[in-house]
C-alpha cells in the first residue's frame, strides 16, 4: 500500500510541471496563485517522500527530470540540457565539452547545404508578377510558386538555390520576372547520441548543427570510456562518417556533414592512452589509434618545452612497472605502448647564474657567473663610494622569498584552525568568541597578502663572503643612513635623526609614545644589516640600555588580547615572523 501512495506521489510531481505550463499557456497566473501552486508541489514532496538529505533531494530531481526527458518528442520537446561543471580535465580534448557548442546554434549555412523537407525558404518575384512568401519544402522536395506549379529543390546546393528557382520561372515567365530565393531556416531533426558519451539520449537542433554541437549537448564524450578518434555518423544502420576530433583540435579540421532525422552519432570504446606530464605543454592523457607509438611522434602532440632535455618513460607492464631514461634525441628510437607515463624532465647543469647589485656604489649593476661563485666575488667588484654603508651589505634570494612565504602561509592556515575549532563553555563565550573569529580572520586574510622580502641576513661580512651565490640574487648596497625609524603601537610613527645619547625609550617618545590603554608585547630593533634585537616591554626602566645604531627601524608590535592562550601565543608568533621577513607591522 506504502508502495501505492508513493507512486502516486511521483506521478503528481512529474503531471504538476506539465499542469503548471498548460495554464501558462492557457492563461498568465498572478503571483499568489503561481506561490500557492509552488508550495502546493512542495507540500505533496514533503508528505510522500518524508524527510531527505539534500543528495537523495538531488537524486530524486535527477529521476524526475529524466522521467521528462522519456516524454515522446511530439508531445514534449526535448530540451538543450544544462551544462555542468566536470572539474579538472585530464584527457587532451575532454575540454571540448564545457557547454559552449550546446549553447550556440549554427544559423549561418555553408554554400554545400543541401536542402532537405521541412526547409523554409524565403521566395520574392517582382516585375511583371509579383510575389513574396516564406515557403516550406514539402514532403516531395517540392517548392509550389504559384503561376508555376512545383519546383524540385530537394538536395539542391545552398549556393545553386536562387539558380534553380529562376531557371523554373523562366520557363513560364520568359521576360520581365526576377527572381530572389534565400534558405531561410535549416530543418529541425533529432538525432540520437550514444556510446560512450556521458548523458546518452535524444537532442533537439538543426540539420546545419555540428557534430559537436549535439556530443555536448549529451555532456561530452566520457574521458574515462570514449575515444575521441572513432566517432562515428550512423544513418539507417550504415556508416556515413567517421570523425577524429584531434584533427578539429589541432588543425580546425572538421568536415560539415548535413544531419537528418534519426541520425545517430556513436562514440567508440578508447583506444591506447598514453599519459604526458613534466615539461609539456599539454600534460594530458592522450589517445593514440595503434597500440605502439614512436615517442618522437607522441611528443609532438604532447609539445614539449624548450627547457626539456630528457624523457622518462614509465612501463606500464602487468603488475610491475619499469622506469626508462631517454635524452629526446633518441626519442625517434624509442616506441611507447598503451597505459605508459611520459615525463619530460630538464636534465641539465647550470652553467652560469646572474646576479644584481643595487643601491649606492659606483660599479656595474648586472654581473654573469660561473655556477657557484662565491660573495666575496662579487664584493672584490664593487666599487664603494663616501656615501655606501659597505658593512651593511643586503642579499635578497628568491628561494629564501618562497620559503619565507610558505613558513608564513603555513603559521596563517594554523592560526585559522585555531580560531574555527576553539570551543566555548556557554553562550555568552561563544558569541564573543565568533566575534573575536570573525576579527582574526579578516586579519588572517590581509596578511596573506604581505610578501616576504627574502633577505638573507649576513651578520659580520668577512665571515659571509664564502656564501654561494644564486640565479636571480640580488646584492643591495645601502646608503649610509643616520635616521631612526619607529612605527607600530605609538601615536605618532615617526623618524628621527641618530644621537648617539639617545636610548630607545627617547626614540619612542619622539613618536608620541605608546597610546593610552596601549597593549604591547615587545619592541623589535631591525639593523640595517639585517640582524635584529628583541626587547620586553617590562624592561622599560631606568637601568634598561638598548644598543641603538644609525639607520635602526623599531618596531612595536601589539599584544594580543584573546580568549584562547594557544591563540594568542600563534598571533603573536605571526606577528614577529611578519616583522621579520617582511619589515612591516600587521596591525588590525
Amino acid at each position: 500500500m506504502r508502495l501505492m501512495v508513493r507512486r502516486a506521489a511521483l506521478l503528481c510531481l512529474a503531471v504538476l510541471p506539465v499542469m503548471l505550463s498548460s495554464l501558462g499557456q492557457a492563461q498568465s497566473l498572478s503571483r499568489g496563485e503561481a506561490q500557492k501552486l509552488s508550495s502546493t508541489s512542495k507540500t505533496i514532496e514533503s508528505v510522500f517522500t518524508g524527510p531527505t538529505s539534500s543528495r537523495s533531494r538531488q537524486q530524486n530531481a535527477k529521476t524526475v527530470e529524466g522521467q521528462r526527458e522519456a516524454v515522446a518528442p511530439d508531445q514534449a520537446p526535448l530540451q538543450p540540457p544544462v551544462p555542468i561543471d566536470f572539474g579538472p580535465q585530464t584527457v587532451l580534448g575532454e575540454q571540448l565539452f564545457l557547454g559552449n557548442f550546446a549553447q550556440q546554434t549554427f544559423n549561418g549555412f555553408n554554400p554545400d547545404y543541401r536542402i532537405a523537407i521541412g526547409d523554409s525558404i524565403t521566395l520574392q518575384m517582382w516585375g511583371a508578377f509579383e510575389f513574396a512568401e516564406t515557403m516550406v519544402v514539402d514532403a516531395q522536395g517540392n517548392l509550389f510558386i504559384p503561376q508555376v506549379g512545383p519546383v524540385r529543390v530537394l538536395g539542391t546546393a545552398n549556393s545553386s538555390l536562387n539558380k534553380v528557382i529562376q531557371n523554373s520561372v523562366k520557363r513560364v515567365f520568359q521576360n520581365n520576372v526576377n527572381v530572389y530565393a534565400n534558405l531561410e531556416e535549416s530543418q529541425p531533426v533529432r538525432v540520437f547520441v550514444t556510446g560512450f558519451v556521458r548523458r546518452p539520449g535524444l537532442y533537439n537542433g538543426l540539420s546545419s548543427d555540428s557534430l559537436l554541437t549535439y556530443l555536448d549537448k549529451a555532456g561530452g564524450i566520457d574521458p574515462e570510456r570514449g575515444s575521441f578518434l572513432d566517432i562515428r555518423l550512423m544513418r539507417s544502420g550504415k556508416l556515413r562518417q567517421k570523425v577524429n576530433l584531434y584533427d578539429f583540435l589541432f588543425e580546425g579540421r572538421l568536415e560539415r556533414v548535413q544531419l537528418h532525422e534519426g541520425d545517430t552519432l556513436l562514440v567508440r570504446r578508447r583506444q591506447n592512452i598514453i599519459h604526458f606530464s613534466g615539461l609539456v605543454e599539454n600534460p594530458f592523457q592522450i589517445e593514440f589509434i595503434d597500440s605502439q607509438v614512436n615517442l618522437y611522434k607522441a611528443l609532438n602532440l604532447a609539445n614539449v618545452l624548450p627547457d626539456a632535455t630528457h624523457i622518462r618513460v614509465t612501463r606500464n607492464s602487468g603488475t610491475v612497472r619499469n622506469t626508462e631514461y631517454y635524452s629526446i634525441e633518441k626519442a625517434r628510437q624509442v616506441t611507447l605502448l598503451d597505459g605508459d607515463d611520459v615525463e619530460a624532465t630538464a636534465d641539465k647543469k647550470q652553467g652560469t647564474i646572474s646576479v644584481r647589485v643595487e643601491g649606492e656604489h659606483d660599479s656595474p649593476q648586472e654581473y654573469v657567473l660561473p655556477y657557484g661563485t662565491p660573495l666575496g666575488v662579487i664584493l672584490d667588484q664593487i666599487v664603494f663610494n663616501e656615501r655606501s654603508a659597505s658593512d651593511a651589505i643586503h642579499l635578497y634570494r628568491r628561494s629564501v622569498k618562497e620559503r619565507q612565504l610558505a613558513m608564513l602561509q603555513q603559521s596563517l592556515q594554523s592560526l585559522e584552525s585555531s580560531v574555527l575549532t576553539a570551543r566555548s563553555a556557554t553562550n555568552d563565550e561563544a558569541s564573543l568568541r565568533t566575534e573575536e573569529a570573525n576579527l582574526i580572520l579578516r586579519w588572517v586574510d590581509r596578511a596573506k597578502t604581505i610578501e616576504p622580502r627574502g633577505q638573507v641576513v649576513l651578520g659580520d661580512i668577512e665571515r659571509a663572503r664564502g656564501i654561494s651565490l644564486e640565479n636571480g640574487d640580488v646584492v643591495r648596497v645601502p646608503s649610509f643612513d643616520a635616521l631612526v625609524m619607529v612605527s607600530g603601537e605609538v601615536i605618532m610613527p615617526n623618524t628621527v635623526v641618530f644621537d648617539v645619547n639617545k636610548s630607545l625609550q627617547d626614540y619612542i617618545d619622539y613618536a608620541g609614545g605608546f597610546p593610552q590603554n596601549a597593549k604591547v608585547s615587545r619592541v623589535l630593533i631591525l639593523h640595517q644589516d639585517g640582524s635584529f634585537d628583541r626587547v620586553e616591554r617590562g624592561t622599560f626602566a631606568s637601568e634598561f640600555s638598548a644598543e641603538m645604531q644609525p639607520g635602526d627601524q623599531v618596531m612595536i608590535l601589539p599584544k594580543i588580547d584573546t580568549k584562547s592562550m594557544q591563540i594568542a601565543k600563534e598571533w603573536t608568533q605571526i606577528l614577529f615572523q611578519i616583522a621579520l621577513a617582511a619589515g612591516v607591522v600587521a596591525g588590525l
